[in-house]
C-alpha cells in the first residue's frame, strides 16, 4: 500500500496583514455602500438597480459573473451583505463586491475579457457589412430627386 504525503500550508496573517486590512476597511467608510437593491426583468434584459447610502443609485445589466444561469426568480432574491459592501444571490451562490461594481468590474479578468469580446462583436459585424459593400462596388449611390 502506497503512502500518501500530505502537505500542510501555513495559512496565517501577520500583524502587518491585519493593519492593511483595517486600513482598507476604514477607506470603505467613505465609499457609498449598497442600501437597497432591486431586480427588473425585461425581454432579454436583466437590470439591477442599486441604491446607495449617499442617496445615489446605479443601474447594472445582468452581465455580472455567476448570474448567467439564473432564472428571474433566482435573480430577484438578492441579499446585501458586508454592511453594504457586497451583493449575494443565495440561490446561485454568487457574490459581487460593490466597490468593484462601481468601478465597472463585473467579474474576474477572464469574465471581463468575455464581456469585452461580446461588445466588440457589433463593431466587427459592421466592418464585415462594409467590406461586403465595397466588394460589390462601394456604397449605393444616393438617388438624386428633382429639386435637390
Amino acid at each position: 500500500m502506497a503512502e500518501h504525503k500530505t502537505s500542510r500550508h501555513k495559512v496565517g496573517f501577520t500583524d502587518a496583514d491585519f493593519k492593511r486590512a483595517i486600513e482598507r476597511a476604514g477607506k470603505l467608510r467613505h465609499e457609498p455602500l449598497a442600501s437597497e437593491v432591486e431586480y427588473k426583468a425585461g425581454p432579454g434584459l436583466d437590470l439591477f438597480v442599486v441604491k446607495f447610502t449617499d442617496g445615489a443609485d446605479a443601474r447594472f445589466l445582468g452581465d455580472l459573473q455567476g448570474l448567467q444561469s439564473g432564472t428571474p426568480e433566482q435573480l430577484s432574491r438578492i441579499e446585501i451583505v458586508g454592511g453594504g459592501t457586497g451583493l449575494h444571490w443565495p440561490d446561485l451562490d454568487a457574490d459581487i463586491y460593490v466597490p468593484a461594481l462601481l468601478r465597472g468590474i463585473y467579474g474576474n479578468k477572464l469574465w471581463m475579457a468575455k464581456i469585452g469580446q461580446r461588445g466588440g462583436s457589433v463593431r466587427a459585424q459592421r466592418r464585415r457589412e462594409r467590406r461586403g459593400e465595397w466588394l460589390k462596388g462601394g456604397r449605393p449611390r444616393r438617388k438624386v430627386v428633382a429639386g435637390d
